[in-house]
Parts: structure tokens; sequence; C-alpha cells
């Protein structure tokens, strides 16, 4: 586990990008018996899931940046840092970073790389964003993250059909007058747990994924409470200061638990798992889109934003950040045909 506290980037603005096509859960009665869909609804608080079988991250993820280079007057070629956090990437090979750079128009003076990471994914992101820009030298980066899992799980699969939703979330970052604490840490004995044993070289065949649904609510319930406290000491901060408390939304009866947990108020809580379900690494940026969207650009605001996101899931992984940041100038969801 490491705790440290660096000075941030500040929040430019998010936009997401989904499917339009969208799959509403009490349909599944019909397949895996309405009793059983009722009782899912009502324990993961998840009504519906925009799905895809035709979109890859770099598709959704050129859309979503496209409306924020534009909202934010920004030109492709000031970009110096991008990064895509997937565990679905288009290909093997070459990193849906560089596709996405091509793409864009982005220059080939930046960097760009992917990082496999899932549900502790957004905020792993913005920790090697926040460390590259500060080192480096960056003025501007885009964190892409996001996933298509709805194709890892079989039709038949009741425990996992209805949980997960297919989105791609971009962030605009740029250096600026802000402050970002980060916890970070990782237990891969939790592997077995929650994974895909085949589609890589160790196990041929298509990506399947399975959860054991038991241990990762045991896992949650164990690092991220201590997560959330070191990443407040090392800010400095005490939640009850915060004003969103973003965990990654896995289901509603998780956050509801966990925010009791760490005594975050209901005020604080963000929830956004009802109309997308479990988005992995684009859950966190869904959620701040669902509760802050603006929909158009607009001046900015230099009120600070205090942030408290917490990423948990697949490896085991976990990470905590507490960002103080100036509102951002756009957010926004779009749907993609």
């Amino acid at each position: 586990m490491v705790a440290f506290s660096i000075p941030g980037p500040v929040l430019r603005g998010i936009v997401t990008s989904l499917p339009e096509a969208v799959s509403e859960n009490r349909d599944l009665g019909a397949h895996f018996g309405e009793d059983a869909i009722t009782k899912i609804i009502a324990a993961t608080g998840i009504e519906r899931r925009p799905v895809s079988d035709a979109h890859t991250v770099s598709q959704l993820g050129e859309v979503a940046s496209r409306r924020l280079l534009d909202g934010l007057g920004w030109s492709a070629d000031s970009v110096g840092l991008l990064i895509v956090v997937t565990q679905t990437p288009d290909y093997p090979l070459p990193s849906t970073a560089c596709v996405l750079q091509n793409r864009l128009g982005v220059g080939n003076g930046a960097l760009c790389l992917d990082i496999a990471l899932g549900c502790s994914g957004y905020v792993y992101g913005l920790s090697v964003v926040s460390s590259l820009m500060q080192t480096a030298g960056i003025s501007r980066a885009l964190l892409v993250t996001g996933d298509m899992t709805t194709r890892m799980i079989d039709e038949d699969n009741r425990a996992l059909k209805p949980l997960f939703g297919d989105a791609v979330s971009v962030t605009a970052l740029e250096a600026g007058e802000a402050g970002i604490a980060f916890d970070l840490g990782s237990d891969g004995s939790g592997a077995p747990y929650l994974m895909s044993r085949t589609g890589g070289l160790a196990e041929s065949g298509p990506p399947r994924l399975f959860m054991d649904g038991t241990q990762v609510m045991a896992f949650s319930l164990k690092q991220v409470a201590p997560s959330v406290a070191r990443a407040l000491i090392a800010a400095g901060e005490v939640i009850d200061a915060m004003d969103h408390v973003v965990l990654h939304q896995a289901n509603a009866l998780m956050l509801k638990t966990l925010g009791h947990k760490i005594k975050a108020r209901e005020d604080q809580m963000v929830y956004a798992v009802r109309d997308y379900g479990n988005t992995s690494s684009a859950s966190i940026p869904l959620a701040m889109c669902d509760r802050l969207s603006t929909g158009e650009p607009r001046l900015s605001d230099t009120t600070p934003l205090r942030l408290l996101l917490c990423g948990f899931g697949v490896g085991w992984s976990w990470s905590s950040a507490v960002w103080t940041t100036p509102s951002p100038d756009l957010i926004d969801i779009v749907r993609v045909p």
C-alpha cells in the first residue's frame, strides 16, 4: 500500500460515451424467471444497462474525446499525454491509446499507453497522469477509461448478465492549481475470484467473466474503508469536508454498505447504478457525469470542488483519491448509435 500527496492537475471536463442500445433488466425475466430478476433488481438497484455488441473502446473513446476537445476549445495537438485504462482493448497489440491517438490527430510527441486495470482503474490512471504531468511538464492530458464487459458474459449467466454495462469515459486534465492525494494497493491472491481465465495466452478461447460475489463483498469490506482513511490523512482532510463521495458503482447494496462504513453522509454519496449498472473503470467518471452534468460548456468556475474517489475490485486492486480542483467546464453524457 502506498499513500502520497502531490500537486495535482485541474479537472477541465468529463464526457462519457454510452452505446445507444439499452438492456432492461425486467426483460430478462422471460429468460431467467420473473421472481429471480425481481430479487436481483431489488438487491442491486440496477434496472437497465447500456450494452453493445459492436462498439470498441477506441470508438466510444473517440466520440467522447472529440466532444471534450471541441467543447473546451482544445486542439488535438495540445494534448501531451493520452492514457487508456481498459481490460477489453481493441487489439492484443497495438495499444488502444495509440489507435486513439491516430484517430484524434494527437501529435507524435505525446506519451500514449494502456493500463490493464478494471474497477480500480480510474483512480490508478489518475495517479499515473498526475505524476507524469508533474514530472514531464505536460500541460494537457486525456484519461480514457472503460470496458465492453457485456461481451465477456454468457447469455445464460444469470448472476452476471443483469449487473454489467458498457461505457467509456474521457477526462480532460490540465496543469494548474490543484491538490490530490492517493492511496493505492493490490493483492493478487484475489485473482481467482474475479477473472476471465480464457482470452489470454494461458488458456485459449474467448474471454468469459467469472465472479465470486461473496468474495468480492468480503474484499471490499476489508480494504475500502482503510484505503479511504489513508487517502484522507495524506490529503490532510476529513470526510465531512468532501462535496461528493464517488465509489466504484458495483451495486446499490455495496455502495450503501461502504458509505456507512466510511461514515459518509447520504447527501455526499453518489449513486448511478440504476441506469448504467457496473461499468468497470468508467463507473466513477460516469457517476460524476450523472451527478454534475452540465451538457454545455460554460465559463470556468474556480470554486473548489472536493472529491473523494475510490475504486476497488479485480486484482484484487484498490485505489482512493482526495482531489481538490476547480469545478469542471464541461460534463456530459452522449449516446452513440
